[in-house]
């Protein structure tokens, strides 16, 4: 198993909001595996963003525009 930035708890609860009235251990391991490569990916991409407007402090707005890469919002 390796270092996680996201709790188990955390997946969990997430997944028991969407309904689940049970859940895995191998679904939390395979969502959190996904919301964090899909939260690297937004970082890289907010970055870009930022450094593109000259700035090195990533905003609420760079994060934002880099996640509707993966989510309509």
């Amino acid at each position: 198993m390796t270092a996680s930035d996201l709790s188990t708890a955390a997946i969990h609860r997430l997944i028991e909001k969407a309904g689940a009235a049970r859940v895995g251990n191998g679904a939390v391991e395979a969502l959190r595996e996904v919301l964090e490569n899909i939260a690297v990916e937004i970082g890289k991409d907010a970055l870009d963003f930022a450094s593109h407007a000259g700035r090195r402090t990533v905003r609420a707005e760079d994060v934002q525009l880099a996640a509707k890469r993966f989510f309509q919002t």
